[in-house]
């Protein structure tokens, strides 16, 4: 089947269910991202410091789909901002995907301490937009502040806001900022996987009662739930997965509908309570890493 697609800020469409490879390993990666495309996801979202973008364009080959076929984002790590800085990030991150175009390129993270460096780098996004190396630019894990700060210091909006949404941190206040702006909300860890692997006060998200119970009534799985809670609220949603199993059945959540009744509930399971570092936080200091060449 062909998966639902929605409409970025400037034209550019994105499936509106797309497949992560965050923490995937490299020797894991060829054969995650294979059996997704294989399954009939058509976006694949990346990262240069998630170590394995070359082995999501290898995945992306051997599939042997067309290129424009298979939506490929990325993400700038804060070593590589500034202007020149992000330019040659742009490079390398192509030259290991095999691309000559990339479909989204979003910074990682804003550097509060050093936001003259997160706008530059920002503007060399633009730059690569406008001279057509990118479809569509945009940002993660940006706060209010961060997208008021950058949006009086550059010119294109961003197409996307990619954050950590799920049942138990959905941050209601930025989805309504980035929805204001045209931002399209793109939802990471959106089946609540960061509140297994990491500690969470509510434990997992995959057990919650009022999930499980709403996964019954429907013949469906916990995940399924949450990643339909997801979509008929208006975001675009990258899960995970390394087993073709749980890759399958994440793609299987188009045959169900939620009632409004049981979106207010998911809604009710919020605890404010963040999983990924706190925004403030990033800094080159503590999260500095050094992407290699190609």
């Amino acid at each position: 089947m062909s998966i639902p697609s929605m409409e970025l800020n400037n034209g550019v469409t994105i499936p509106v269910l797309g497949f992560g490879v965050y923490q995937t390993p490299p020797d894991e990666t060829i054969a995650a991202v294979g059996s997704a495309l294989s399954t009939g996801y058509r976006h694949i979202d990346t990262a240069a410091a998630y170590g394995n973008e070359r082995e999501v364009g290898e995945a992306i080959r051997r599939s042997e789909l067309s290129r424009d076929e298979v939506f490929v984002e990325t993400k700038i790590w804060i070593t590589d901002y500034g202007y020149d800085s992000t330019l040659h990030a742009f490079t390398k991150s192509a030259g290991k995907l095999g691309v000559e175009q990339l479909d989204l390129l979003i910074l990682h993270q804003a550097l509060p301490d050093e936001f003259d460096l997160t706008v530059q780098a920002y503007k060399a996004l633009e730059t690569l937009l406008a001279d057509g190396k990118v479809r569509a630019i945009g940002v993660s894990n940006f706060m209010p502040d961060h997208l008021a700060r950058l949006l009086d210091a550059t010119s294109v909006v961003p197409a996307v806001n990619q954050i950590e949404v799920h049942p138990y941190f959905r941050q209601s206040e930025l989805l309504a900022v980035d929805s204001e702006h045209g931002i399209v909300n793109q939802a990471w860890s959106p089946i609540g996987g960061i509140t297994f692997y990491r500690d969470g006060s509510h434990g997992s998200t995959l057990e919650d009662p009022v999930i499980g119970e709403i996964a019954a009534a429907h013949g469906k799985s916990p995940a399924q739930v949450m990643l339909r809670w997801h979509i008929q609220q208006g975001r675009q949603v990258i899960p995970k997965s390394v087993t073709p199993s749980r890759i399958a059945e994440n793609f299987a959540v188009f045959d169900f509908e939620l009632s409004a009744d049981q979106l207010a509930a998911i809604d009710a399971l919020d605890t404010g309570v963040r999983g990924g570092p706190e925004p403030e936080q990033i800094t080159r200091e503590n999260f500095g890493i050094e992407i290699p060449e190609p």
